[in-house]
C-alpha cells in the first residue's frame, strides 16, 4: 500500500482541525466544500472510509507515533 509523506499528512490534519475549530460545517458553501475536500483527501490517503478513522490512521502513520518507531531513531 502506498503511504502519504508525513508532511502531507501533517498538513491535512492541521487543515482539518483548523476548519473544524472554525466550525466550517456552518460556513459558506466554499468553506464547507474545502472541509469536505480535506476530509475526502484524508480518507483516500489513509485508505479509510470516514474522517474519524482517517484522522486516527493519519496520526498513526506519522513518525514517532508508535513506541519503537525506527523512523525517529538515528543510525
Amino acid at each position: 500500500m502506498l503511504m502519504a509523506h508525513p508532511a502531507v499528512l501533517t498538513n491535512l490534519i492541521e487543515q482539518y482541525e483548523t476548519l473544524r475549530l472554525l466550525h466550517a460545517e456552518n460556513g459558506s458553501d466554499e468553506v464547507r466544500q474545502r472541509m469536505d475536500d480535506v476530509s475526502y483527501t484524508l480518507c483516500v490517503v489513509t485508505g479509510t472510509g470516514d474522517i474519524d478513522t482517517a484522522l486516527i490512521a493519519a496520526r498513526y502513520q506519522l513518525p514517532g507515533a508508535r513506541p519503537g518507531d525506527d523512523s525517529v531513531i538515528s543510525p
